[in-house]
């Protein structure tokens, strides 16, 4: 497979903000309009919903990245795709936290991932609700509109507030232990409905970690990239063909991260 230059990535990271701000811009012109529209349950998980502002954000994505750079692959929550083999793949989920979107809730936003050679390599999470702008590319940092962001500095989970995220695709057993695991050692958390928007908080330093059982690669991958170039480490989430699967999401500073992995009844690779 033939290397993709410097260049050739930076263009992707460049067009990749462009993307998910006119993305988040259609999207707000119907969280503006929300009442009006219908809603879906993707299958009999009632927590899952989609509606038309999902599929033509979604659509309006891959148009563009279509349109620019024509041989890239496409991974979207809503229209599928996928390939772990391609050069290039961009993982685009429109609405991150559509059930708070559609309840007027700002807890939502548009996340871009780019996945180069098999790598995780561009992220970007685009919160239109108090227009901040999360962005990185390997070896470049990472930032939130144009200030570099760090992950928190604390080094016991106490020190700060932990972001969880679960859904049905895992059983209680499986996240009801860290919780209470996590309480026992005096940290606290928060779960606000968009684990793409809590996972770049972690990127900020406003948020000291982030555990999900399981996430799909539209929420995650734009995450991982943001910590890994704030100073974070987070667990090996391609793994397994974690992209089109699926993986648990680990991530922290190095020192809270050791600890959490502790909490965890879950393997952690």
């Amino acid at each position: 497979m033939e290397l993709m230059t410097a260049a050739e990535i930076d263009a992707r990271y460049h067009f990749a903000c462009e993307v998910a701000q006119a993305a988040a811009n259609r999207a707000y012109g119907f969280y503006q309009q929300r009442n009006q529209l219908e809603v879906e349950h993707k299958g009999s998980d009632l927590q899952d919903v989609v509606s038309i502002a999902d599929r033509t954000v979604e659509e309006l994505a891959r148009s563009l990245i279509a349109e620019r750079f024509p041989a890239d692959d496409f991974l979207g929550e809503e229209s599928g795709g996928g390939n772990e083999q391609a050069r290039c793949t961009w993982v685009v989920d429109p609405i991150d936290g559509t059930s708070c979107f559609l309840n007027g809730l700002h807890n939502w936003c548009v996340s871009i991932g780019v996945i180069v050679n098999g790598e995780p390599v561009i992220g970007v999470v685009y919160d239109p609700n108090h227009r901040e702008l999360f962005r990185a590319r390997a070896g470049q940092g990472a930032f939130v509109n144009d200030a570099p962001m760090r992950v928190h500095s604390g080094q016991h989970v106490r020190d700060g507030v932990m972001g969880v995220g679960t859904s049905h695709r895992v059983t209680p057993e499986t996240f009801v232990p860290f919780i209470s695991a996590l309480l026992h050692q005096g940290g606290m958390f928060i779960r606000n409905g968009s684990g793409a928007l809590m996972t770049a908080w972690v990127a900020a330093g406003r948020l000291i970690g982030y555990y999900e059982p399981h996430m799909n690669a539209w929420d995650s991958l734009p995450g991982i990239v943001l910590v890994r170039e704030a100073g974070g480490i987070t667990n090996d989430f391609l793994s397994d063909h974690g992209l089109i699967n699926g993986n648990l999401v680990l991530m922290a500073n190095n020192r809270v991260y050791q600890q959490l992995t502790g909490l965890i009844t879950q393997k952690v690779t």
